[in-house]
This record gives C-alpha cells, structure tokens and sequence, in this order.
C-alpha cells in the first residue's frame, strides 16, 4: 500500500516522496528555493488569492527532511525573510509612564501594519525588546496590529498567525476529524504574541484591545489573503498569566496544552504547561469548521 504521511497540510504518498528524491537526484546544482518552486507548480499549491505558497513549500520539505524522507540541497544562504530583516534596529522608547483611564488617552488608533515597513519594525523592535518570547519572524500568514494613543505614542503590539497543527484541547472543542482538521486549519489563526508596553497600566487596555481586534480581524484576514478566519486561539503560560484579559474579552477557555513541545516526536521535552483560549468569529463556528 502507498505510504501516506501528513506535512504541512498536505497529505503525500510514497509517489510524492518519490517525485522530490527524484527531483533532488537529477538537479544536483539545483536550489532548495528551485525545488520549493517546483513543487507548487506541479501541485498547482496556492493560496486564496493565487499567489505560490513558496514558504509553506519550503517549510513542508524541511519537515520532510527532519523526519528522515528526504536530504535536501546544501543550504546556500539564510532564510530570505530572516537576511532581509537582519538585526532588529535600536529604538528609542518614551518610558514615561502612561497612566490613567481609557476616555483620558482616546482617540485610539488601532492599525494592522504587517503590510508596512515602519509599522512592522516598530512591532519588531517593541517585542524583541519587552516580550519574554522574543520577537521570531511570522512564518505563513499572519497580521500584526499595534495601537497608539492620541499623541501617536505606541501603546501596545499584537500578532497573529497560523494555528497550532495540533492541540487536543481546541481540537476536542471543536469536534473534527483529522481530515477536517487539514481542511479546516487555515480558518483559524493564532495569537502569537501581545504586548502592553511595561511602562503603560491602563485598566481595562488589554481587553479592549482584543474586542477591537476580534471585530476586524476576519476582514483584515480577508483583505490580504482572500479568506476569512473563523476561529482564534491563543496559549497563556499559565505560570505567568492568569488570562484574565482574555476571559474579560469573552475568550472561552477550553483546557491545557500537554507540557509537550511541538518538535518533541520523543516525548522528551517539558515544556511549561499552557492554557488554550478560543474565540470564536461566526455563529455555529463548531459546525462550520466540521464541514
């Protein structure tokens, strides 16, 4: 029986795997950015608004090759994403405190800036030098916001993007199959990272920032990528969090994450343990995600 194994949302055979070796074997000057190429022309593997998933592609044939499927072409050069943005650039930071209400620092202006240069540095900076994950490069779809008071100083941060392959909590929520699952993945979207600036105790910030959010998300999802996302996610090291903004914001809490890494295939790794937070954007989200 051909061999089917699950990548990156994509189901391939024995004869797919073939097809790369193959590929690999006969191109030996060729490049990993040539064979991801390849493999979204002869897959047709494109995204909502017809552009070649180049990234997921990519991401698929590294998988592939930490598994043991494939060895891929010697790596000419670091991930183009990464050498482009390269170190992030020093900012300096207006420090003083940012205190009092809401009503006190409206207008509010919440932009999404993934598509902008200054706004996708000032989220990097700002994460990279106050969240304690870091700041990594959003791989796939995603969108970043970032709020500003009425002076235009930077509030807060926010990204999103792909959706966890995995998480027993939400997907038992849901009620899927996997095969549902890998229909349906792209209909959700993860919060990444959120950020309210150490310097800025605003009551009531954090909340509000995610009800305005979840209001436009599906559209801004929309409007760069063709689709709509149905269904939001996030984990919160339940160590550090309470989650109380999430649940301030109607986010539903579904259960805990395993303690277990997503590159653990060993059961070695403890990780700390996570709460899953879900939203939903569409009435009947459940039975939608299920079709």
């Amino acid at each position: 029986m051909s061999q089917i194994i699950g990548v990156q949302g994509r189901c391939l055979s024995s004869a797919d795997l073939e097809e790369i070796r193959q590929w690999i074997g006969t191109n030996p000057e060729g490049s990993r950015y040539r064979l991801s190429r390849h493999l979204c022309v002869l897959w047709n593997w494109r995204n909502e608004v017809g552009q070649f998933k180049d990234m997921a592609a990519r991401t698929l044939l590294l998988k592939l090759e930490q598994r043991g499927f494939v060895q891929l072409p010697p790596r000419r050069m670091a991930s183009p994403n990464r050498h482009r943005l390269g170190p992030a650039r020093a900012q300096h930071w207006d420090m003083h405190a940012v205190e009092g209400s809401l009503q006190e620092l409206r207008p509010l202006h919440l932009q999404e800036v993934s598509q902008n240069p200054q706004g996708r540095a000032q989220v990097r900076s700002a994460l990279g030098s106050f969240h304690y994950l870091g700041y990594r490069t959003p791989v796939g779809q995603n969108l970043q916001y970032g709020l500003s008071d009425k002076a235009g100083r930077l509030l807060a941060v926010m990204v999103f993007g792909a959706a966890a392959w995995k998480c027993a909590a939400r997907d038992q929520w849901i009620g899927w199959t996997s095969a549902q699952r890998e229909q349906g993945l792209a209909r959700i979207a993860n919060n990444s990272r959120f950020l309210i600036l150490p310097w800025v105790r605003v009551p009531h910030l954090a909340s509000w920032m995610l009800g305005k959010v979840t209001a436009r998300i599906a559209e801004d999802w929309y409007a760069k990528y063709g689709h709509r996302v149905s269904l939001l996610e996030t984990f919160v090291q339940r160590h550090r969090f309470a989650g109380t903004s999430y649940r301030a914001a109607n986010w539903i809490y579904v259960g805990a994450t395993t303690g277990r890494s997503r590159q653990d295939r060993e059961h070695r790794l403890q990780v700390p343990l996570k709460d899953v937070y879900l939203y939903g954007l569409a009435p009947k989200v459940r039975e939608q995600l299920c079709r």
